[in-house]
């Protein structure tokens, strides 16, 4: 930081000075001597204008060159069957209609899987596994032909028996899709049968579709020799080049893959897009025309993954007060018919399933089922939530058995000192602030009055009942694939001194390029308007990690750093020769470097530089430090620091009806030393919400069948703005900084709040408690729809 002092320039060995230099020295003191912060401040998401007036350019916006085709899927009808016949020939004659893509039109592979196990195929061949998997692909001259054209195959199947849920796919001895995982510390079963208190139970959690704004869609443009250049809406897009090239058989060096946003991801295209990729790019090489694939709403739900339901059977051995022995659990997850994600996903819920609290001993075991249903993938908190609600409910257990509230039982085990601070997975819990979060939080949103309200409320009878809760959540940050926990960036000063920003991340609209900008405007002192951020392609930065795991901030945030300060360094240098002072003696300050006590604006230096022939250019690199998981004895320390925060929620719950509102919710969150307060504010509310309605009111559906019949937002239900609480009031602790050096010692946000809508679900639990004077756990299981709601007050009261 400024001293406030003048510091005067030594005596120049070199008199000579360049005009374009010398014309605009200035002395220090002339209110140059200043810093600028472009981090920890609310500046608006880059492209919020462009957001709101309709200018943001999606993948469906980019202008079509002459003679683009279409491309649509072709799905299947039966959730397990064999295809004995698969008749194109209407199809292929329909109107508008160019040509057909089947497996044996695949030059490459016909695999998409992304863990490499090649159980993932584009196009079915002998046998599909649920219901909406694609056969085949239509490619024809308008959209709306070759949507018609994909329902015109006839199709002989032969039916074989389907398993759609993880209790009938266990009956059904399905195996599993990847290997299971067990996390074990201490006795679970020695302590468990010596605790003076047990309790068995089952938690039934559901699915969630992503839903976005913009669904999956991809734009492949055929160029010379093997290149193609793809234009998708995808979070990984070095995955998504590797694919495309795996499927044409050719290098990766020939498939470009360009995202310059997405409307919005949430995890559902980290790995999901590489279908639509891969299909754009064969036609495209095939046709040798560019081909656009977008499916309609309808198809994208039923052929893509969601989030992953569980069934998850625990045990509690505890105290007298609460405090927990020892915990048991089994979690049984519907992955569908492939492995895509379901390893990484089922392991983060068992790293979950503690939360912020301390198990002595515990016996942890992952499930992870084959289905006939779409497989499962990546959705925002990657199994976390699955296995943050189990602890929850547990708590919810003991709080009931014992008579107390449910708060009281969650301080009493929350991780502390004296040896209770060791995970499951023997990870030492060094930073700790869950008690003080749910301390201020407790404060600051006046619970224990409220509570008591509450009861005194619930005491008097009625129809419309309350209920309170305040939950905690503990997220441990960083991608248990240790690989993925690299970043890179390019970054361009060009001679008039304007820059230019490409990193491996891409903008979902969490504000990601606006951060990373901010933290290049911080390190170089320029405003940050002249920084242009540009789309992420596979040509700048190769071999990039998806933007997930709430790691897009930590890892591009650091790389781009690094590229920044390799460029000052030689910048320095330069300074510090071209005018004789020590290295010391040069400064970045506001829009301006000083050097010794002169002080000169950014262009001109940049241009002094350029003349010198000193490179402004630099690829910095980033891999988190510190980490390290061994999954076959289930120890190591998979991430490399905690998220924590706290959430506070009341509702009202009509007992005729089983419907509910959310009254009030209080959040503080810890984003450790935020890089942009209000972009932090809207991952947290946005968040919530998504939480709040993934337990509430988003049900996933499927038939006997096994037809998807939530497959579109006439039959799926995600929360609308009238659904919000009523009070809704989210702070940041302020107070926090991240201990570990993660970039400015800020702490990621992406994922993290989604689990504080446990607090919506815990009250709605409290609420239909009083009808049995809260002698009696409701179990719900998730989500709570009104039906849900209704049928558990209708059962405590029989």
């Amino acid at each position: 930081m400024s001293t406030g002092r003048t510091v005067e320039a030594p005596v120049e060995t070199d008199k000579r000075k360049d005009p374009p230099v010398a014309q605009h020295m200035m002395r220090a003191d002339q209110n140059r001597d200043t810093i600028k912060g472009e981090v920890s401040k609310d500046l608006r998401h880059d492209s919020a204008a462009k957001h709101v007036t309709g200018s943001a350019e999606y993948c469906d916006d980019i202008p079509e060159p002459m003679g683009t085709l279409h491309a649509y899927l072709g799905l299947s009808t039966r959730a397990h069957a064999l295809i004995r016949e698969l008749d194109l020939s209407a199809v292929r004659s329909a109107p508008g209609v160019i040509g057909v893509l089947t497996a044996d039109d695949l030059p490459g592979s016909n695999d998409v899987s992304p863990t490499g196990r090649n159980d993932e195929p584009i196009f079915a061949t002998e046998k599909v596994e649920f219901w909406g998997q694609p056969m085949f692909a239509v490619v024809a001259e308008t959209r709306d032909a070759a949507r018609r054209a994909a329902k015109l195959a006839q199709v002989t199947y032969e039916d074989l028996p389907h398993a759609l849920d993880p209790e009938t796919a266990q009956e059904a001895d399905m195996g599993y899709v990847t290997p299971p995982l067990t996390l074990r510390r201490g006795d679970a079963g020695d302590a468990m049968s010596k605790a003076a208190h047990r309790i068995k139970g089952k938690l039934r959690v559901g699915g969630q579709d992503h839903l976005y704004l913009e669904g999956h869609i991809a734009f492949a443009i055929p160029g010379e020799d093997d290149d193609v250049l793809v234009h998708s809406s995808t979070q990984h897009p070095s995955e998504a080049q590797h694919m495309v090239a795996h499927v044409l058989g050719v290098p990766s060096n020939a498939v470009t893959i360009n995202v310059r946003r997405m409307g919005g991801g949430f995890g559902g295209k980290e790995t999901q897009m590489n279908l639509f990729c891969a299909v754009a790019a064969v036609a495209a090489k095939k046709w040798n025309r560019a081909v656009k694939i977008r499916p309609d709403r309808d198809d994208d739900m039923s052929a893509t993954g969601k989030r992953h339901d569980f069934v998850i059977d625990y045990e509690v051995g505890f105290d007298d007060e609460g405090v927990i022995e020892a915990v048991t659990g089994e979690f049984a997850a519907r992955c569908g018919f492939s492995s895509d994600l379901s390893g990484p996903v089922t392991d983060r819920a068992l790293f979950h399933a503690d939360n912020a609290y301390y198990y002595p001993n515990a016996l942890l075991n992952s499930h992870p089922l084959k289905t006939n249903t779409v497989s499962n993938t990546a959705f925002r908190g990657f199994g976390g939530p699955q296995g943050v609600i189990v602890a929850e409910r547990i708590m919810e257990e003991i709080a009931y058995h014992r008579g107390v509230d449910s708060l009281a039982i969650r301080k009493r085990n929350f991780y502390g000192d004296n040896g209770r601070d060791v995970t499951p997975y023997h990870q030492t819990v060094e930073d700790n602030i869950a008690p003080r979060i749910v301390q201020e939080l407790e404060e600051s949103a006046d619970y224990q009055a409220r509570r008591q309200a509450v009861l005194d409320w619930n005491a008097k009878g009625g129809t419309i009942r309350k209920g309170i809760a305040l939950t905690p959540v503990k997220f441990g940050i960083s991608f248990t694939a240790t690989w993925y926990n690299q970043a890179g960036a390019l970054l361009h000063i060009y001679s008039d001194g304007s820059i230019h920003l490409n990193h491996g991340g891409t903008e979902m609209g969490q504000g990601l390029n606006t951060k990373v900008a901010q933290v290049v405007a911080d390190a170089l002192q320029v405003d940050f308007d002249k920084i242009k951020i540009t789309k992420t392609t596979t040509e700048k930065v190769p071999n990039t990690s998806a933007t997930a795991a709430s790691s897009g901030s930590d890892l591009n945030g650091m790389a781009a750093q690094n590229a920044a300060d390799q460029i000052k360094e030689r910048l320095i240098a330069f300074a510090a020769e071209r005018w004789q002072t020590d290295a010391g003696n040069v400064r970045f300050v506001a829009n301006a470097v000083q050097v010794g006590g002169e002080t000169i604006p950014f262009a001109d230096f940049i241009r002094e530089a350029y003349l010198a022939r000193i490179h402004l250019s630099a690829a910095g690199f980033y891999k988190t430090p510190k980490i390290h998981w061994d999954r076959d004895t289930g120890k190591g320390r998979p991430f490399y620091y905690y998220a924590y925060g706290a959430a506070c929620s009341e509702v009202s719950v009509d007992t005729l009806t089983g419907e509910y509102r959310v009254e009030r919710t209080d959040i503080l969150h810890d984003v450790g030393k935020s890089l942009n307060p209000i972009l932090d504010k809207g991952q947290i509310e946005g968040a919530f919400i998504q939480g709040m309605g993934w337990l509430t009111t988003e049900e996933l559906w499927w038939d006997k069948q096994g037809q998807l019949r939530t497959h579109a937002p006439s039959t799926y239900k995600i929360p609308l703005a009238s659904d919000r609480p009523r009070v809704f009031n989210v702070e940041l602790a302020k107070w926090s900084e991240n201990r570990e050096n993660t970039i400015k010692r800020s702490k990621a946000v992406g994922e993290p709040p989604f689990m504080l809508g446990i607090s919506v679900f815990e009250a709605l639990s409290h609420a239909v408690a009083s009808v049995a004077d809260y002698k009696t756990c409701p179990r719900l299981d998730a989500p709570a729809t009104p039906e849900c709601v209704l049928m558990a007050i209708e059962r405590l009261r029989g």
